[in-house]
């Protein structure tokens, strides 16, 4: 079993990119498709807290039934914006990884290079054409 975990929708091109410059480090991984397998309540808290956010900088707006759900009303608790996150899976922000140097959500995909113990292996270009990683394996910026 891999010590880091994506939590990644194949559908996302943030997700795929991010998936894909932990593989340029060599690193074998465990991929939990989140909409497929959601974390637990308290996994999904956990994550987030993890992270440094808050839940609702854990929520995903757009492609989600976030209006529809009422869930840009500000007066709604932790556990609320939880409990419909956990009905609604897509309304989680992705990707979250989680490494043995911690977890982030990795918007932009590049923000994983921060908690990858091992260092790019060769060049990457993100799918928009944009150049993150040079042929050295160095971050471009």
């Amino acid at each position: 079993m891999s010590d880091i975990t994506i939590y990644h929708n194949p559908d996302c091109g943030t997700s795929r990119n991010t998936l894909d410059l932990i593989r340029n480090a060599g690193i074998e991984l465990t991929v939990i498709e989140y909409l497929k397998t959601p974390p637990s309540r308290e996994a999904l808290a956990d994550l987030i807290q993890r992270a440094g956010l808050t839940v609702r900088q854990a929520l995903r707006e757009k492609g989600t039934p976030f209006m529809e759900l009422g869930l840009d009303n500000t007066a709604l608790t932790d556990a609320q914006l939880l409990e419909a996150m956990q009905e609604h899976p897509i309304l989680m922000n992705r990707p979250f990884v989680v490494t043995p140097l911690g977890v982030r959500l990795c918007r932009p995909s590049e923000m994983v290079l921060d908690i990858l113990p091992q260092a790019q292996q060769g060049p990457f270009t993100k799918e928009d054409g944009e150049v993150v990683i040079d042929e050295r394996g160095q971050r471009v910026r």
